[in-house]
């Protein structure tokens, strides 16, 4: 066993004796947490169905145009942007219950300024709340749960943040399917609420409580998580406050991982996941689908079942083949989707009568149909491609948190054997 499988073996806080903790309040705190990447996915899935809605808006003001329905789908990555500094800020001063608590106010203000919007500034606005938010509960929310969790279920429950996250941009797509864009809206301000109300009740965490010297209270926020009362090692002095400085690139060991991390996570956000994302129920109208909210819905749950396998097998597959199966699916997918796009362009019978759900023996003679599962085929296998990439990536970054003090900024908290699990789109 190396040096960095002994170190990966080892809590991030444990029982000395290795005993098994006693309460499964554990549980109810991850689930407290995870609300946020719940509402993170819907806030990201959000646009798909309300852009068609918006389109078909009864006020002028309200409608969007084609510049308009653009910006209201990308604006939401500028507030993640900012989200993201800001939770990084955020996470170590304020800690990471307060900061949790913090991101649900413009999770909830964003989507009711965009409930109550008289003009388009206002749905932007709104937008670009919830996308400050999406980015704090993408840092924080991760770091909370591999905090709270011992070390035989720190793997489950931090495979939960990202599936959290398709499951929420799956909920959006859901919804979307019968309500329009203000309900949604409204909808979207529910999770958010409720992991409030969770979180109040919910501790600090034990680790962060002890790099503050209130040992008090991590040993109390201890027996309630876990149920023990025995004597916890502190973490070594500083830990928190180690940072990284531009003359450590220096080094092969941490420019060579550094420079492979970020060209990766680059080019996979560059394959179009996220407009994907953002724009599938345009996408497939521009398609000509008369089933474009079907279609999207499809789509979502092919996300959800493929991140769910990648968490599972990922560790006996590898990194490398993941990423490297993902990137050929994906090269494939959107070859076919064009494809499709070509084929049944200017064409007089294309799949702009094709219900989705209408058997393919009863319309036999048209190859319209054919055609129309070609692009929610090739969009799926797209999907399933883009699902194991960004886990799968993240894990394999965790080049950086074995190799170099990086590891203090990439993955705040020392969470150790989940680094995979601290995923954020943007």
């Amino acid at each position: 066993m190396t040096p960095e499988d002994q170190e990966e073996t080892q809590p991030l806080l444990g029982p000395p004796g290795g005993s098994a903790p006693l309460s499964h309040r554990v549980f109810l705190a991850a689930f407290a947490a995870a609300l946020g990447p719940l509402s993170f996915g819907f806030a990201l899935g959000y646009s798909s169905p309300a852009i068609p809605s918006l389109r078909r808006a009864a006020s002028p003001a309200l409608r969007l145009d084609d510049a308009a329905a653009s910006w209201f789908g990308a604006i939401v990555t500028l507030g993640a942007a900012a989200g993201g500094v800001l939770g990084g800020w955020l996470v170590d001063r304020a800690g990471r219950k307060l900061s949790l608590l913090l991101c649900t106010v413009p999770f909830v203000v964003g989507f009711a300024v965009i409930t109550a919007a008289q003009d388009v500034w206002m749905l932007l606005g709104g937008r670009l709340l919830t996308g400050l938010a999406c980015g704090i509960a993408s840092l924080v929310a991760p770091v909370y749960i591999s905090e709270i969790s011992y070390p035989s279920v720190r793997g489950l429950l931090g495979s939960c943040v990202q599936l959290m996250v398709v499951i929420g941009i799956l909920l959006a797509y859901l919804a979307g399917w019968v309500l329009e864009w203000r309900w949604l809206a409204v909808l979207g301000c529910v999770p958010a609420s409720f992991m409030m109300l969770l979180m109040c009740y919910m501790p600090e965490t034990p680790r962060f409580l002890l790099t503050r010297q209130r040992r008090q209270e991590a040993t109390a926020a201890m027996q309630f998580l876990w149920g023990s009362e025995q004597v916890w090692e502190e973490p070594p002095v500083g830990a928190e406050h180690q940072g990284f400085h531009l003359a450590q690139l220096r080094h092969p060991g941490i420019y060579k991982p550094f420079i492979i991390g970020i060209s990766l996570m680059a080019f996979q956000q560059l394959s179009g996941i996220n407009a994907v994302m953002f724009y599938a129920e345009t996408i497939f109208e521009e398609a000509k689908f008369k089933d474009s909210s079907l279609a999207s819905v499809i789509v979502g749950v092919i996300q959800v079942l493929f991140t769910a396998m990648a968490a599972l097998i990922m560790d006996r597959a590898g990194r490398r083949l993941l990423l490297t199966l993902s990137g050929v699916v994906m090269v494939f997918s959107t070859s076919a989707f064009g494809a499709y796009f070509k084929l049944t362009q200017g064409g007089p019978s294309n799949s702009s009568h094709v219900d989705l759900l209408t058997p393919l023996s009863l319309e036999s003679a048209s190859t319209s149909v054919g055609l129309a599962w070609l692009a929610v085929g090739s969009m799926c296998l797209f999907i399933a491609g883009g699902a194991q990439a960004p886990r799968s990536l993240l894990a394999c970054l965790r080049l950086l948190h074995l190799q170099c003090p990086l590891h203090f900024v990439l993955c705040p908290g020392n969470q150790r054997k989940d680094f995979g699990a601290n995923h954020s789109p943007f």
